[in-house]
């Protein structure tokens, strides 16, 4: 994704970078490769260790489940993040004057990328190339991670254009001759409809969530007037679908194109959209003149409970929607929102501003969702409820605030930094596990080793927490050499 934590305006703002918002990606994309990593069978960890309506394999286990665990905050915290850098990514090329053509195109490349990776990512694995994986197959997928280096990565503008240009076409090239060449269990050869259908949905919310902020910049009524009418379409189809013209819209799909879009996706722009709010509340902090004078009226005392009340608000409704608490859940978070307003009253300058801000959001979405907790029996990610979208969305702010406090604040950026260098480059990561840590786990004979060692539930669990250590310090060296992803 575009890289939000880039200085917005230099010429009039404090260069103040967004590294909150790349922490909150990167604890989202690394959350999500270890969940993938949890052990499974008879060495299943506890169920609220997966997601809350799957479960480990080996329990008797409902998709009718109700509640949420850490695991169903990944994807909704990658989609805030994804919607909070639209704002940072955006603004600069607006503001510059450029034709609107190129920010069309600049959208529509973002989509083509996505859903090429989409494709690309689930084609190359070695585990859809083979359900037994041999060195070739280990080997085929390394060749494959490899190849998107030269498609993907942001090459320096002082090359020469001859040079780019080469370098993207050996790369293109080279994916083309590979999805013509593989074949895949029973003979079957590259297929549209075997995609990454996490990336698809990305993709969707790249494409559309661009142009609502686009169209409704400067315009926040305009925006919720947009999250209002594709609410009124969701809740017109789920749980018991009606019939009639709304539903011909929500079902409605051109044979050309169904395999990367769906009305039924555009649901997660209500994730989306209230991360775009976050993100012009973001973009106007990035933007404050740097001879304004600080006048922080909070203590270091306070500072801290606010701190610890940001992550505990996200631990308490995990605990509490997930135990089925729900009116000792409801009122604690009733309290805790109005513990925060008090906390947060009076900020002396614009960094604490911003929180106060963000938290206003926070606390409406989260009550928001509380109140649609009841309906479709309870909040669910699967399939995802309205309750859901707005749970999830404040929650993601409260980890922002939490994140950004002891970054920006208490200028601890060296703690967050494995999360910093993970959410400024998340695609390596996404791909990178499948394509290049477990293969060379596995032609290494590590992967063999490792699994004699985790005989048991939690050391299964520290084994897949090694498996993403080393994908995050890969991704990090990725990151620290400056090879960005332009996806």
């Amino acid at each position: 994704m575009t890289n939000p934590s880039l200085p917005i305006d230099s010429a009039r703002g404090r260069q103040n970078r967004a590294y909150a918002l790349d922490a909150l990606r990167g604890f989202a994309i690394l959350a999500m490769i270890l969940s993938s990593l949890l052990p499974e069978g008879a060495n299943a960890l506890p169920a609220w260790m997966y997601h809350a309506q799957v479960g480990p394999p080996h329990f008797e286990w409902s998709n009718l489940a109700y509640g949420i665990t850490w695991v169903d905050l990944v994807f909704p915290f990658f989609l805030f993040s994804m919607g909070a850098a639209f704002p940072l990514a955006f603004a600069r090329r607006m503001d510059s004057g450029g034709p609107k053509c190129r920010l069309a195109l600049f959208i529509l490349e973002r989509g083509f990328l996505l859903a090429f990776f989409a494709l690309y990512v689930m084609a190359v694995r070695p585990g859809v190339l083979s359900k037994h994986p041999s060195a070739a197959t280990w080997l085929l997928g390394l060749l494959g991670f490899a190849l998107l280096f030269p498609i993907l990565t942001r090459l320096p503008e002082k090359w020469p254009v001859a040079v780019r240009w080469g370098i993207r076409f050996i790369g293109w090239l080279g994916a083309v001759l590979l999805l013509k060449l593989v074949r895949y269990p029973g003979g079957s050869d590259f297929d549209l409809d075997r995609s990454d259908i996490i990336i698809i949905v990305l993709t969707n919310m790249a494409v559309f969530g661009s142009i609502a902020w686009i169209l409704t910049r400067n315009h926040l009524l305009p925006r919720l007037g947009i999250l209002g009418i594709l609410l009124a379409i969701r809740l017109s189809n789920m749980p018991v679908p009606a019939h009639g013209w709304v539903t011909d819209i929500w079902n409605f799909s051109p044979w050309w194109a169904s395999w990367i879009y769906k009305l039924y996706y555009l649901q997660y722009l209500c994730i989306v959209i209230p991360g775009t709010v976050a993100g012009d509340l973001i973009l106007q902090w990035t933007r404050q003149p740097a001879s304004l004078p600080a006048a922080k009226t909070w203590p270091v005392s306070r500072l801290a409970t606010i701190t610890f009340l940001m992550f505990f608000f996200v631990l308490e409704l995990l605990v509490g929607l997930k135990s089925r608490w729900l009116v000792p859940t409801t009122l604690l978070t009733f309290a805790l929102c109005g513990l925060g307003w008090w906390l947060l009253s009076k900020p002396g300058d614009e960094t604490e501003r911003l929180y106060q801000r963000l938290f206003f959001w926070a606390s409406y979405w989260v009550i928001l969702g509380l109140f649609f907790e009841p309906y479709e029996g309870g909040i669910r990610k699967d399939k995802a409820t309205v309750s859901y979208y707005f749970v999830t969305s404040g929650l993601a702010i409260c980890a922002f605030i939490g994140f950004s406090l002891i970054i920006d604040v208490f200028k601890r950026r060296r703690w967050l930094q494995l999360l910093i260098d993970n959410g400024q480059n998340p695609m390596i990561a996404y791909a990178g596990i499948n394509n290049f840590i477990i293969p060379i786990l596995a032609l290494t004979g590590l992967d063999a080793l490792l699994t004699r060692w985790a005989v048991t539930p939690w050391r299964g669990f520290f084994q897949g927490l090694f498996v993403t250590f080393l994908m995050a310090i890969t991704v990090s060296i990725c990151t620290r050499l400056r090879i960005f992803w332009r996806t």
